[in-house]
């Protein structure tokens, strides 16, 4: 397993719900952390929480729906003059559920992609260099579990097109130490997940840092927070390693 003390994440999404929870976990763990919300100021609390860990942290802000902002942001952490070693792209939308589905308007993909496709990749395809010439990394991109539901067609298309590009990346890095996965959180009582979702936002853990920890140079791997609620980050780890498989691009995986 990794140790991550010492080391760097970029979580984004932090100032509450699923990535506030990731970033906690990570600075328990001893890692330190530079953590984005819309603005800087959105991520006083974790900060400070963190910070009161003893792990060094710092805060970002970017609107996601701008391109130029995750270029400025990206510029930022890179002057902060510290190697990120992991990045958990959290920050998500959910802009509409579309009871008429058949009057979906375009905004909603034209939304959904900027902030839940993007915005990741953007970030991704800056720091993936970094840690290949390092030879060290972790990137984790969260997707999400809807199926067959029109209603939600942006937030699903956006998260199913994140899957594509990750897991075709995965296997670029495959047998190296730097892996690539992604994570579902499940439908969890958050500002995205709305009130009436069945799950708390700490059901999510460890499952949605698991791809930190790994240790076993695999890329492409769907580590399902649900599969992990109620097990010891050991216990997390040694599931994700022995039971989790490998996307290989075939149909149903």
């Amino acid at each position: 397993m990794v140790d991550v003390k010492g080391k760097w994440a970029l979580v984004t999404g932090a100032a509450r719900g699923i990535g506030y929870g990731a970033a906690i976990f990570l600075a328990k763990k001893g890692c330190n952390l530079v953590v984005q919300g819309r603005t800087a100021a959105h991520c006083d609390k974790v900060l400070a929480e963190a910070q009161a860990l003893g792990v060094k942290a710092f805060a970002v802000g970017a609107e996601f729906s701008d391109p130029a902002q995750v270029e400025s942001m990206l510029a930022k952490i890179d002057a902060l003059g510290v190697d990120i070693d992991i990045v958990l792209n959290n920050a998500g939308i959910q802009v509409a559920y579309r009871t008429d589905w058949l009057k979906t308007p375009a905004s909603d993909y034209q939304e959904s992609f900027k902030i839940n496709t993007i915005a990741p990749m953007m970030i991704l395809y800056h720091f993936l260099p970094k840690m290949q010439a390092r030879g060290f990394g972790r990137i984790v991109n969260t997707t999400s579990g809807i199926r067959l539901e029109p209603e939600q067609a942006g937030y699903s298309a956006s998260k199913a097109a994140l899957d594509k590009v990750t897991m075709d990346i995965a296997q670029k890095v495959n047998g190296t130490d730097v892996c690539v996965n992604i994570t579902d959180p499940g439908w969890c009582r958050t500002d995205l997940g709305g009130k009436n979702a069945p799950n708390s936002p700490e059901s999510s853990l460890p499952g949605v840092v698991v791809g930190a920890f790994v240790d076993d140079k695999k890329s492409g791997r769907n580590f399902a927070a649900p599969l992990f609620h109620g097990l010891s980050l050991e216990e997390a780890v040694k599931k994700a390693e022995t039971e989790i498989p490998v996307y290989t691009g075939t149909i149903g995986f």
